[in-house]
């Protein structure tokens, strides 16, 4: 029996060792079904396999998962299917893809052709027996064998996405989103008549479940060229269905300060250009000008939650910050316009609204927070000077882990505020002032309350200083790690003869 370190990394290879196996126990005919057939025919790299199998699913999912060393784990609610877990073998340079495999196993009754027929796209509506793929293997000759009742093929050649019936969105509602998704990530377009039944069907989208249409939606942002995918959300009235308070910002105009975008622009923008300068190499020259190291590429390259990373948040966060700008909108004493607070209510509004779709907490945590922070980076300037080394500090004190994220936000804004206005050589001092706040933060003592050793500890500061445990301790610690940041201090001496001055201070104020 093969054990799961033992697992095939090629997703080619797993499915010759399932057909090989199917066809020696001969009583169960298999079909290649939907996303991992599709791609193969497009030549692109797959990951989940999908099986359709005649009857019950369940006595040959444990049999294929014993066979493959796998683990058969729950499905999501309400999927009548067979799932199959299997690890990718450490080191195996699969970089970003999926830590697993993940095979379904799913039982149908009746006739083949009509369970292709009440799947959701054409291209996702075709099916091969595993048989073919264990007689012909690597052989593009398999695909001849290809069962294909609403022609999926000529689709796939006219890079079409068309739904398979009329009521395949009634059907499941998530499809409305998926469309867009997949239309994205294949490079295809939408049929007419299939953006038609979207739009005639998007209020449907209620319908469905949260964390579907959350997945939907972190998908669409996670791949490049987002803005244009968003934009076909919004045409295909989808967009503001799933986040409903950005129907408020569409037509709410801004200060001149900003390009002539309402904020509806501006955040779709910005999102474009969260992409850009976290591109790295692959931006284009004005956009470079962003810092980008190794260090921000393994950031940004670094999981958060619901399957996504940093990048793709950060991207949330640009569609998200701004959003409570409308109902903050007012004038001040000089009748200038001002949306004062839209970063704290900007905050809570993100928070209910990721919490409505079921987004994990840390993805929201990290949203709101660069929501709350996004003005900071560009307030610690003085006087059009690069910030000091305490306001550095003090910038990564407060914001903490969302610290670095927020830096990129707010250039990602501060692009998206000036448009095609933008001053090169004011953007390229906004870019340097950035990769400041990044080196002089890299470089400075952990801020706030992270444990990691110091140059003094409460410990230290109570036998020295005779006093007791309680909040004196934990503000002087701070003040130290303040000081040590600025250089005021570099030694444990140092440290201690300072906390000894500051308690002086503090007992005579008292």
């Amino acid at each position: 029996m093969q054990h799961a370190d033992d697992c095939p990394v090629d997703a080619a290879d797993l499915l010759s060792r399932l057909a090989a196996f199917l066809a020696g126990r001969g009583d169960a005919e298999a079909h290649l079904v939907g996303g991992a057939l599709r791609d193969a025919m497009l030549g692109r790299p797959y990951h989940d396999i999908d099986l359709a199998v005649a009857g019950s699913a369940r006595p040959l999912g444990r049999a294929v998962a014993d066979f493959l060393g796998g683990a058969l784990v729950p499905p999501p609610a309400g999927w009548d299917v067979a799932r199959i877990a299997l690890r990718r073998p450490a080191g195996d340079g699969a970089g970003a893809a999926p830590a697993h495999f993940i095979i379904d196993l799913a039982g149908y009754d009746g006739a083949f052709e009509d369970d292709l027929r009440r799947r959701d796209f054409t291209v996702n509506a075709m099916g091969l027996p595993l048989a073919s793929w264990h007689r012909h293997g690597d052989s593009p000759a398999k695909f001849d064998d290809i069962i294909d009742p609403l022609n999926g093929r000529g689709d796939l050649a006219r890079r079409v996405l068309r739904a398979a019936g009329d009521g395949v969105f009634a059907a499941d509602p998530a499809r409305l989103a998926r469309a867009v998704r997949l239309a994205g990530q294949l490079g295809f377009r939408i049929e007419p008549a299939t953006a038609g039944a979207i739009r005639r069907d998007a209020h449907l989208i209620d319908r469905a479940a949260p964390e579907r249409i959350r997945d939907e939606f972190l998908s669409i942002l996670a791949g490049d060229g987002a803005k244009a995918r968003l934009e076909i959300l919004d045409r295909l009235d989808l967009l503001c269905r799933i986040i409903p308070e950005l129907a408020a910002t569409r037509h709410c105009p801004q200060p001149r300060a900003h390009h002539y975008w309402d904020v509806w622009g501006h955040l779709l923008h910005c999102v474009e250009y969260a992409e850009a300068v976290t591109a790295g190499h692959r931006s284009n020259a004005i956009y470079t000008m962003a810092p980008w190291t190794a260090a921000e590429d393994a950031h940004f390259a670094a999981a958060v939650g619901d399957g996504h990373n940093r990048r793709t948040i950060l991207k949330l966060a640009a569609l998200l910050h701004d959003i409570a700008k409308p109902p903050t909108r007012a004038p001040d004493a000089e009748g200038r316009i001002r949306f004062l607070g839209h970063h704290q209510l900007g905050a809570k509004m993100v928070a209910q609204r990721l919490g409505a779709l079921r987004c994990a907490g840390a993805v929201t945590g990290l949203v709101a927070a660069m929501t709350r922070y996004h003005l900071r980076p560009g307030q610690i300037r003085e006087h059009e000077r690069m910030p000091s080394r305490r306001a550095i500090y003090r910038y990564y004190r407060d914001v903490g882990a969302a610290a670095v994220d927020t830096l990129y936000l707010s250039m990602a804004d501060f692009l998206a505020a000036r448009g095609p206005e933008l001053d090169p050589e004011k953007w390229a001092n906004y870019a340097r002032m950035i990769a400041v706040i990044l080196e002089t933060g890299a470089a400075q003592p952990p801020a706030g309350n992270d444990r990691r050793r110091t140059l003094v500890n409460g410990h230290d500061l109570m036998d020295a200083l005779h006093i007791p445990q309680g909040p004196r301790i934990g503000a002087l610690l701070e003040q130290l790690r303040e000081a040590e940041a600025v250089g005021e201090i570099g030694s444990r001496d140092e440290a201690l003869a300072l906390a000894a001055q500051l308690l002086a201070q503090s007992d005579a104020a008292d």
